[in-house]
């Protein structure tokens, strides 16, 4: 079941936070009525197109924050294995200078809970857990507005490295119909005109998906 339009499942975990300070007990709470949030999962810490996809966001980082967006990634590795990725250097595969949180996922809840969690688990004959497939996270990305709704979802198969650009048109898109009460076209872009419609049926139809 998708999430779009509920409430965002709540969390507590580590993180690992300014590229390289553990936190305990990290949540998404932090940032309700203050900011959005971009929570975009990824496969595996040391790989080959996960630190493409996180060097990038942090490319884009400024943009995010100008935008007043929350930035935070998630994998099912430990805090130990994200501190050891973001201190090793881009030319061995690593992603330092990466500064926004990274959630550790080692329970994989977070990630089954916000249905992105690949593989799948059943019993065998002799009654012993089983898991078929990987048991890692697909490149999930959710949009969470400042009340906690989910926005937008996009869930990429592991192979397929995200635009980060078509994110950050998706958080334009999403400001401007709050700012607005307007409604975006297809290949709208920052800047470009968008639909009149009534700020009241914006309203009623935001209401509405949210008591769902």
């Amino acid at each position: 079941m998708s999430l779009l339009g509920s409430q965002a499942p709540i969390f507590k975990a580590a993180a690992v936070i300014n590229g390289g300070t553990v936190v305990v007990d990290f949540s998404l709470k932090q940032f309700l009525g203050k900011q959005e949030v971009i929570f975009f999962f990824y496969p595996k810490d040391f790989t080959f197109i996960c630190p493409t996809e996180l060097l990038s966001f942090q490319q884009y980082l400024s943009q995010f924050i100008e935008r007043n967006v929350a930035l935070v990634g998630c994998s099912t590795d430990t805090e130990e294995t994200h501190c050891a990725w973001l201190n090793t250097p881009k030319t061995k595969g690593g992603i330092a200078g990466v500064t926004y949180p990274l959630v550790a996922d080692t329970s994989k809840t977070i990630a089954s809970n916000y249905g992105v969690l690949g593989g799948s688990w059943s019993y065998n004959d002799h009654n012993q857990l089983v898991c078929s497939g990987l048991p890692i996270a697909y490149r999930g990305t959710f949009l969470i507005d400042k009340e906690g709704i989910v926005r937008y979802v996009s869930i990429n198969d592991l192979p397929l490295g995200r635009n980060i650009k078509e994110i950050l048109r998706v958080v334009d898109m999403w400001q401007h119909v709050i700012q607005y009460g307007e409604v975006c076209p297809a290949n709208w872009a920052r800047g470009d005109q968008a639909i009149q419609t009534t700020s009241e049926s914006i309203s009623n139809y935001l209401t509405l998906n949210t008591e769902l």
